[in-house]
């Protein structure tokens, strides 16, 4: 299997007075995820601020701008946007980005499969919202990206897919490091990809320190790295140097080619995840 390289540029967290190299204005964003298809990712992870506040925003005319931008240079990169829970509650607000259409629709949707703890704040997710947002994306025709925190995450995907709800083939971003979810080790994510459903793509992140080590674990256990500012905004574990998103990238390119392994191209990817094939046809058929 080739080397997935999700690439998670902005996150809900980090701010410019975090690190000057977070991308945050809606054309930040779009030259940074540029910057990064000519180093070479196979998807993208985006999350969108507010250009005046830089805060979260889950407005569809803010993700619509970012993926036309995007698509205007790369136009068969695999789109995800963020669905999250952390700081948007109601279905309404999470699901918006999910009703762009034609050049603009997203090929996924982050799923995450559980409420969770971050250090200072929580992640909501019921078993109703859920499944709500996945049953939006099957008739949107627009794919789950699986966010696992850990292994009883991956047991309720496979409760969806019994429901009909999700369907194979799948793709799971496992992060691992978070306080409150699976740490940063190789049982704890061993457990994780035994447990996946068959037919699933994964790769696997982690938070500040650990991001490296557990992207170097995926790539040599044969699976993908989410890699980005989103995740960890230092370049050393000493932390005396503040990465930029191509620090990262071409640093991760560098232990896939130590590794004797190769990058998986989006149009790659598209094929095993069956999504359409680009260049104006995003998402999967919908029946």
């Amino acid at each position: 299997m080739k080397t997935i390289i999700n690439f998670a540029p902005t996150g809900m967290l980090p701010t410019k007075s975090m690190t000057p190299h977070v991308p945050i204005t809606v054309n930040e964003i779009v030259e940074d995820v540029h910057k990064a298809t000519e180093i070479g990712i196979t998807m993208v992870h985006l999350h969108a601020r507010d250009d005046k506040t830089g805060k979260p925003t889950y407005k569809k005319e803010v993700y619509a701008q970012i993926i036309e931008g995007i698509r205007r240079y790369a136009p068969t990169l695999v789109i995800c946007v963020s669905l999250s829970g952390r700081d948007f509650s109601s279905f309404e607000q999470r699901s918006d980005v999910l009703l762009l259409d034609g050049n603009v629709k997203p090929d996924m949707g982050s799923l995450t499969l559980s409420s969770l703890n971050f250090n200072k704040q929580a992640s909501i997710n019921e078993p109703e919202m859920i499944q709500k947002l996945a049953e939006k994306m099957l008739e949107r025709g627009i794919l789950p990206e699986l966010e696992a925190f850990d292994s009883g995450m991956i047991n309720y995907a496979r409760y969806l897919e019994n429901k009909n709800i999700i369907s194979a083939p799948h793709y799971f971003n496992l992060i691992v490091g978070n306080i409150a979810c699976a740490q940063a080790d190789l049982l704890h994510v061993g457990i994780m990809v035994r447990d996946l459903p068959e037919d699933s793509m994964w790769s696997l992140g982690s938070i500040g320190n650990t991001q490296l080590p557990m992207n170097i674990l995926g790539i040599a256990t044969g699976g993908g790295v989410r890699v980005g500012i989103e995740d960890n905004i230092w370049f050393d574990k000493a932390r005396t140097k503040l990465a930029t998103n191509q620090d990262f990238l071409n640093r991760i390119h560098g232990v896939i080619n130590a590794s004797d392994q190769t990058l998986m191209s989006s149009e790659e990817m598209r094929v095993l995840l069956k999504l359409l094939p680009g260049n104006g046809n995003y998402g999967r058929a919908i029946n």
